[in-house]
């Protein structure tokens, strides 16, 4: 009977498994579905960032070289710049005077007078300046007048010798007809002896004091500083109540006057590299060009190649000439030149120097 109702309960009894599994199955999936959603977001954002660029950008560049078919052309190559480039070599330099001088005095003394300005254009032995010659002058007097002395000397000498000699001839007749006596005769021989000795002396010493007026006159001329050549000066060193020596004593002396540049003499001097000097021949046509006026092309040529390399910065000194003299070229002024490639001047091939390049 027990078994029976058991039964019969267990029968009348909702069985709840598969009631509760439906909706924890159904909750399940409505927790997924957000979770599946992202996935699909997630993947679809990385196809666009991996296919897309591939089917667009090629798009794009092929629409750039439609519209400019020549930046689509390939650069040219590098070794062809470099052979264009070939021929011209370039280097800088400064314009330098082969004539300039400073003016300096030979002797000591105190300036008394400066005849130059600077921008003055002098002749070769004009005087720039005048030293304190007073004592040179008192010496130059004194000398000569001792040179008027020893000519009156010769003279009187002269006149004493002429009238020994008259006398020793009249003696000499005298003794041939025994009116005079030897010793007549030996003493007038012995007077123009001496007096002949004493002229010979007094001419030296006439001889002597000539030059020494000479050189005192000489050492006067030095008290007037001249120009050693034609040219321009380009500085005033000294002014007058200075000393000036050719040799400066302590710091305190003066040892120029002035400076004069010869512009005649003009050129630009230049280091080149040594690996390229062969580029460079005697007489080759350069362009100079000046930093003060870079608008200006001066033609130029090669004087010569100072036949010697500086060891330390492996270059070698070119020196060229204006074709052309101008006054605005000055001395000390900067300038860039580019020397012109000469068929005749031995260079290497365009592969060659390419690769030196």
């Amino acid at each position: 009977m027990t078994d029976e109702k058991t039964k019969l309960l267990r029968s009348l009894a909702i069985d709840r498994s598969e009631s509760e599994a439906a909706p924890s199955s159904g909750r399940r999936s409505r927790r997924l579905l957000p979770a599946i959603a992202g996935m699909v977001v997630v993947g679809a954002i990385a196809a666009a960032v991996l296919f897309v660029p591939e089917l667009v950008v090629p798009r794009a560049v092929e629409s750039d070289a439609a519209r400019s078919p020549v930046a689509s052309a390939p650069p040219p190559p590098p070794q062809a710049t470099a052979r264009k480039d070939a021929g011209v070599l370039a280097a800088s330099g400064y314009v330098v005077a082969r004539r300039k001088a400073t003016v300096a005095a030979e002797i000591t003394g105190k300036v008394v007078e400066v005849l130059i300005e600077e921008g003055m254009t002098v002749a070769e032995g004009q005087v720039v300046a005048r030293l304190d010659s007073v004592l040179a002058e008192s010496d130059l007097a004194l000398a000569r007048s001792r040179v008027e002395a020893a000519d009156a000397a010769v003279a009187a000498i002269t006149a004493d010798l002429q009238d020994a000699t008259r006398i020793l001839s009249r003696v000499q007749t005298l003794a041939q007809k025994n009116f005079a006596t030897d010793a007549d005769h030996t003493k007038a021989q012995a007077r123009v002896g001496v007096l002949t000795a004493q002229l010979r002396q007094s001419q030296s010493a006439r001889d002597t004091a000539r030059l020494d007026a000479e050189r005192t006159a000489s050492v006067l001329e030095k008290y007037r500083i001249r120009a050693p050549f034609s040219g321009v000066v380009i500085d005033r060193s000294a002014q007058p109540g200075e000393m000036i020596s050719p040799m400066s004593v302590g710091g305190f002396t003066r040892t120029g006057i002035c400076t004069i540049v010869d512009m005649d003499s003009i050129e630009i001097e230049v280091d080149v590299n040594e690996a390229f000097i062969g580029r460079v021949v005697a007489g080759g046509q350069v362009n100079a060009v000046l930093d003060a006026y870079p608008d200006w092309s001066i033609p130029a040529s090669v004087i010569a190649i100072v036949p010697t390399a500086n060891r330390e910065k492996a270059t070698v000194k070119v020196r060229i000439r204006f074709e052309e003299k101008d006054p605005r070229i000055l001395p000390d002024m900067a300038v860039k030149v580019t020397f012109k490639r000469e068929a005749s001047a031995g260079a290497l091939p365009s592969n060659a120097t390419a690769s030196t390049n």
